[in-house]
């Protein structure tokens, strides 16, 4: 007889960690500070727990003095050591981590990377595909050239790093290939960076019938090129249909403050709006009119 295949998941628990940036003495004072909300949300039960863009760009610091582009390449000696930090949390307290993005060195250049670390112990990476004018010019950070929906125990998921959610085009191949929930670690310095980030992302819910999960990070950081503020007010985003708020925000964490939010997530509501929802952004594309195609897929 055969085994009976597992009943897929429908409620998802998420936590999101709105950081602030402070200075730190160093990197066993980060794994400090990170595995408290680690721990926490696993305390809460939660699935998930997605932390914000440039996580540990306070360790930067004592690198100022060499200039931007050299801090944060040395910066990105240790980012190996934390992937894997963050992949032994994941296992010990039994969560799938995002982990905020972290600079990472290969083949001499210098790309902005999320790892997803699985509870079951494997891991994943999403670099971020557009660097924006600061990055380019402050730290002559190259875009990646891979995008991927990552399958997980609590449904598929796709991460799309700050200024790359402002693409909808990125949105829409991970919709054509099934995303459930979509994270977006951010780092916006101003209110209208921040606002430009939330209201993309909002959108992306909407057109691509999905829930999106943004983490930013807020305070200031003084002694850290590139990095001197930060603005945010993460939040959950969800499709506008019946099953959903009617304003389509699910949470929202204020802004200015370090804290965090936990949502439960209904993917049955997504499997309803796909089907019979008011309207039907995916199913009723004109695809004889027009079409998103991937040009290429990186190796």
């Amino acid at each position: 007889m055969n085994e009976a295949l597992p009943t897929p998941r429908r409620r998802v628990r998420v936590g999101i960690v709105q950081l602030a940036m402070r200075p730190m003495s160093g990197p066993e004072a980060f794994y400090e500070r990170a595995s408290f909300f680690i721990e926490a949300m696993a305390g809460y039960g939660a699935d998930f727990v997605c932390f914000p863009e440039y996580v540990n760009a306070p360790l930067m610091a004592p690198w100022k003095a060499d200039g931007a582009p050299a801090a944060i390449r040395n910066l990105a000696e240790l980012t190996a050591s934390m992937r894997d930090f963050f992949s032994r949390e994941a296992v010990a307290k039994g969560l799938n981590i995002v982990t905020g993005s972290l600079p990472l060195v290969e083949d001499g250049r210098l790309y902005n990377v999320v790892y997803l670390c699985r509870r079951d112990g494997t891991i994943e990476e999403q670099r971020k595909i557009h660097a924006t004018p600061s990055e380019e010019s402050e730290w002559q950070m190259s875009g990646g050239d891979r995008l991927e929906v990552f399958e997980t125990d609590a449904g598929k998921v796709g991460i799309l790093i700050c200024y790359d959610v402002e693409f909808p085009e990125l949105g829409r191949l991970l919709a054509a290939e099934g995303l459930q929930i979509l994270f977006v670690p951010f780092c916006t310095d101003t209110a209208s960076g921040f606002h430009r980030v939330r209201y993309c992302a909002q959108a992306r819910a909407i057109e691509n019938e999905c829930y999106v999960v943004a983490a930013g990070s807020v305070g200031n950081l003084p002694g850290v090129a590139n990095m001197d503020f930060q603005y945010a007010r993460s939040a959950v985003f969800t499709p506008s249909d019946y099953d959903f708020p009617e304003n389509a925000i699910l949470t929202e964490a204020p802004a200015g403050l370090e804290t965090a939010l936990i949502a439960d997530l209904d993917l049955g509501h997504l499997e309803n709006l796909h089907r019979r929802g008011s309207v039907r952004n995916l199913r009723q594309r004109r695809t004889d009119f027009y079409r998103v195609e991937r040009v290429a897929k990186g190796e």
